[in-house]
């Protein structure tokens, strides 16, 4: 049958597909509008299939914070190139993504993929669209809830890096973005020294002992040696016990006991594209 031009523009407002491809989709449907449309999805997922073993480490990286700043999310939906991830309808469409998840708060990306991105396609299914109108590996690369008292989140310019932080009390924004500017530069892997999973803290050990070792020193102090090393490890790289970026005369503990004693952080996630 004929396909008209009007028809070919339809699908292709609403897909973002190209205009062959539009035009090829609605013969194969025989001008069914909505078969169409599933014929382009079904492309975009074999062209998922197809790029499984490529590589998505671009992207953009997002954190949203309720309104009531008591719940924020962190999510990275993540593209092939550069030339993608700085896309103006990209950029928007990993925003949606992240808007759906702040409502919806899913625990995990499954059940943010299964989610409705409008009235009428998932989520996942948006992607699969995406990656036919694009021709790129395009995935939600990280996702991660956070619940506090209050929260904050920063995105560091350029989409690259973002994180949330969760206090246990509320907070000036002056105090709120200065401790989410500290995850966001010095790059902690967890709030304090309890956090800190065994495995991360066998590998230091293990690392510390072998380059102890390796400097000859005697067998009887190379564990107290090691010790000493996990210790420069968490004052390194747990919120907490970093020197504070403004004032590194103090820790960031320190500095948050010096707003009001007994104010700590409850959660931190930190998500960057390498």
């Amino acid at each position: 049958m004929a396909i008209t031009a009007t028809e070919v523009n339809k699908l292709r407002q609403q897909t973002g597909a190209g205009m062959m491809d539009c035009k090829k989709a609605l013969e194969e449907s025989n001008g069914d509008f909505e078969a169409a449309v599933d014929f382009l999805r079904k492309k975009g997922a074999k062209v998922a299939a197809n790029r499984a073993d490529r590589d998505a480490k671009e992207g953009v990286v997002l954190s949203k914070t309720a309104s009531d700043n008591k719940t924020a999310v962190v999510v990275s939906v993540n593209c092939e190139t550069d030339f993608v991830a700085k896309n103006a309808e990209f950029i928007q469409f990993a925003e949606t993504v992240a808007a759906i998840a702040l409502d919806k708060k899913p625990e995990t990306v499954e059940a943010l993929k299964a989610l409705p991105f409008n009235s009428e396609i998932t989520i996942n299914d948006k992607f699969m669209e995406q990656i036919g109108k694009i021709g790129e590996k395009i995935d939600i690369g990280y996702y991660s809830l956070v619940n506090a008292e209050q929260v904050v989140g920063y995105i560091h310019p350029g989409n690259r890096l973002a994180v949330a932080i969760g206090f246990n009390k509320k907070v000036s924004d002056e105090v709120a973005k200065n401790i989410a500017m500290q995850a966001a530069a010095m790059s902690p892997v967890a709030i304090d020294k309890d956090d800190v999973d065994k495995t991360t803290i066998e590998r230091e050990l293990e690392i510390a002992r072998e380059t102890t070792r390796a400097e000859g020193k005697a067998e009887d102090m190379v564990e107290k040696i090691a010790q000493g090393k996990l210790n420069k490890f968490y004052k390194e790289f747990t919120l907490l016990n970093q020197e504070y970026f403004i004032d590194n005369k103090v820790t960031v503990r320190q500095y948050l006991q010096s707003v009001e004693k007994d104010l700590t952080v409850t959660a931190l996630k930190r998500y960057s594209l390498a």
